[in-house]
């Protein structure tokens, strides 16, 4: 894994460069990591019950960590954890905080999934598209980036979709692990961002909502907004 904090001009395409500029990451020198807290909904793929969560999350801007801890149901007493940390995935389900009901195991699959968290949640942490080295780039047409990390098994790759206005409004993967047992199943996975601020000196999206495509019908299984947005926690 690769980590670095050092601007990228010289090295990233001038799509990407200036993506970056334009979301407002700092190309100073500077590796900021991102706080945020969401709240929101989440939902079991085809069921109709939404379930009500609050959530913490940090995002590194110089390497591939990010850490998302929710609470729900009745008195927050389930608590999920979903992460990426030093190169390993990690997802883990609880009652109570210590009561276990759901704990993946490690897998390439696992790794890759979360791989493909971090690189569509750059929207959230603009400056890992300056400082983050091991992100690799290319330009699949007008308004389309491709980017990817990860070696042979956990290779990922998302495609990013910008609006009118060169932001960040959609993320799309073909192939995401849909389950972290096998069989794991890689399924067509898209998000969506909206309602952008400008916020600490960044441009950030303060809501999203993210979809399995199952069949050739999207279905959203979660959906949330920013509550709290802030950096550096690197």
């Amino acid at each position: 894994m690769m980590s670095g904090n050092t601007p990228r001009s010289d090295r990233l395409l001038p799509a990407v460069h200036d993506l970056a500029l334009r979301l407002g990451a700092d190309p100073a020198g500077k590796s900021f990591g991102v706080y945020l807290e969401q709240s929101g909904q989440m939902r079991r793929l085809g069921g109709k019950r939404w379930i009500n969560f609050s959530a913490k999350q940090t995002i590194s801007a110089s390497h591939f960590d990010f850490d998302w801890n929710a609470r729900m149901g009745p008195f927050g007493m389930i608590s999920v954890r979903d992460a990426f940390v030093d190169g390993d995935g990690q997802l883990a389900v609880r009652a109570l905080g210590f009561i276990p009901i759901v704990r993946a195991d490690p897998s390439a699959a696992l790794t890759r999934g979360e791989l493909m968290r971090y690189l569509a949640e750059l929207a959230w942490a603009p400056d890992a598209i300056l400082h983050n080295t091991g992100l690799r780039w290319r330009e699949d047409g007008p308004d389309i980036l491709t980017v990817g990390a990860g070696q042979n098994d956990t290779a990922a790759e998302v495609t990013l979709n910008l609006d009118s206005q060169g932001k960040i409004a959609g993320v799309f993967a073909p192939d995401r692990p849909r389950s972290v047992t096998a069989p794991f199943l890689p399924t067509p996975w898209r998000g969506r961002f909206s309602d952008y601020r400008n916020h600490g000196g960044r441009w950030i999206p303060f809501a999203g909502e993210v979809a399995w495509e199952i069949d050739g019908k999207s279905q959203t299984y979660f959906r949330c907004v920013i509550d709290r947005w802030e950096m550096p926690v690197d």
